[in-house]
């Protein structure tokens, strides 16, 4: 089986911790949808951009964590996530987890290395 090929998404400097997030445009397998790429404690985390609650993006304008800047939030119902592991950590998606993308930081940009039904577009 072949590596998978490194996406860029963005230069590493654009993602601040707790600050808003980048996104790409993806198909998933049931159509297209989003992933997004965001900071936290200085360590980048890419997720599919979908709520565990009803399967909405859950973004309001790239932004995706709470205004203290320590959980993501779906902008739709509220439920929270941690960031470092995508568990909910309250609201309607309890007990659930977004689906993690495979990260890596190097020579000063973030890229998103696909696996699986999420692919780019």
């Amino acid at each position: 089986m072949s590596e998978p090929t490194a996406v860029r998404v963005c230069d590493a400097q654009s993602l601040v911790n707790g600050g808003p997030g980048v996104k790409l445009p993806v198909t998933d397998g049931a159509g297209q949808t989003t992933v997004f790429f965001v900071r936290y404690q200085d360590k980048v985390y890419g997720y599919l951009n979908r709520c565990t609650h009803v399967g909405v993006e859950m973004d309001w304008e790239n932004s995706f964590f709470t205004r203290a800047g320590d959980l993501l939030m779906c902008a739709r119902h509220g439920a929270t996530f941690q960031p470092d592991t995508g568990v909910c950590a309250g609201g309607a998606g309890r007990n659930s987890r977004l689906t993690a993308l495979m990260v890596e930081e190097r020579d000063g940009a973030v890229y998103w290395l696909p696996a699986g039904k999420i692919q780019p577009l």
